[in-house]
């Protein structure tokens, strides 16, 4: 039996005369950059999320850095994150002078630690990242409220979690990425939304901040050779742009399909006292872009490999906090700086979860795992 992380070839053979067509399509055209599946993939995007502007560029890192120079962040200005994430949410902020400025997370959801946030508030804090982590929403309703009482921008890293829906105490429902003032996102092959390489995306209701940022994505250019601000290159490649039409299209499905495979594991591991099964947030929805569990007393590493040694992969997303990472590590940030993250490095793994995942696999991963915790 073969068990991958992700298996794309078996999602892409679904829609193979879809996508294949769609990209000699593009061929046809020969228009293989800003050809027209680009502008139209960024409407209909913009369409399901239900939101004014969608920015297509090149890849999700990219949207993160377009949109801290849209909103004017200067050298030295301070910008919160969680230190429980991918490294580009604070490779972005290093890159361009900002200083990143960490925060731990809430044990259960992963996510920002929003008493901390408050805390970590200060004279040269302009903005603060949340990390939408593994498919469901921070805590944004109480997040923009802070940030409207510091007037900070809220700048939404959703790659992981696009498709999920935040559900604000009044009962009015916003997509992932549509709340704060920008959203990013990424269309990472692995993605629950991937194309067939690299793309991103950004987000956002406002128009002048929309046009800034298209021409930052442009090389600064709004008209053909006159260069109004300092840009970048980052464009989402025509043929991609095309695909991804093609998978947003069935993005509701591929969600459904990953809470199915979350529940079996649920119910399946439910009496191992040993391993937590993830914490679904009360105002979100979860696409489930991974399936982390914690496993506690130290087992982590030895269940990981005991999978291996049965063909069943998995992955640790993240054995390092940013924190202890060489880039970014400070003796004001020395390890047992952040409890909650430095534990969570030590306990998360990420199970096999896709859209292609037959009975059979699951069987066999949870039987496995039992097999781990009854020996």
């Amino acid at each position: 039996m073969t068990i991958q992380m992700v298996d794309l070839k078996a999602q892409y053979l679904k829609i193979k005369e879809e996508v294949d067509k769609a990209v000699l399509d593009c061929f046809e055209l020969s228009s293989h950059i800003n050809g027209p599946a680009v502008d139209k993939f960024a409407g209909e995007l913009a369409e399901y999320l239900d939101t004014k502007h969608v920015i297509p560029c090149a890849n999700g890192t990219d949207a993160l850095q377009i949109a801290m120079m849209a909103l004017g962040l200067k050298r030295g200005d301070e910008v919160i994150v969680p230190t429980f994430t991918y490294v580009a949410t604070a490779e972005v902020i290093a890159l361009l002078g900002l200083k990143p400025v960490m925060v731990d997370v809430d044990p259960d959801t992963f996510m920002l630690n929003l008493q901390q946030v408050v805390s970590k508030i200060g004279p040269r804090t302009k903005a603060v990242v949340p990390v939408h982590l593994y498919g469901q929403c921070a805590g944004m309703e109480e997040l923009m409220d802070i940030a409207r009482q510091h007037n900070l921008f809220v700048i939404e890293d959703t790659a992981q979690a696009i498709g999920s829906r935040y559900t604000f105490s009044d009962g009015s429902v916003k997509a992932a990425g549509t709340i704060g003032h920008v959203g990013c996102t990424s269309f990472f092959p692995s993605k629950n939304l991937g194309c067939f390489g690299d793309g991103g995306a950004i987000f956002t209701e406002d128009d002048t901040l929309a046009e800034k940022m298209r021409m930052i994505a442009n090389h600064g250019q709004k008209k053909k050779y006159y260069h109004d601000v300092v840009g970048v290159n980052s464009r989402l490649d025509t043929i991609q742009a095309a695909i991804l039409r093609i998978k947003l299209q069935r993005l509701d499905e591929y969600a459904e399909a990953r809470n199915k495979v979350a529940g079996f594991y649920d119910s399946s591991f439910s009496n191992i006292r040993e391993l937590v099964t993830p914490v679904r947030s009360a105002s979100s929805s979860h696409v489930f872009h991974q399936y982390t569990i914690k496993v506690k007393n130290g087992k982590r590493n030895e269940l990981k490999d005991f999978l291996a040694s049965r063909n069943i992969p998995s992955m640790i997303y993240y054995p390092l906090p940013l924190n202890e990472q060489k880039a970014y590590a400070t003796a004001e940030l020395s390890p047992g700086s952040f409890p909650v993250a430095e534990t969570l490095c030590k306990e998360v793994l990420s199970l096999p979860i896709h859209t292609e995942m037959s009975e059979e696999q699951l069987e066999y991963i949870a039987e496995s795992v039992k097999q781990f915790f009854d020996k």
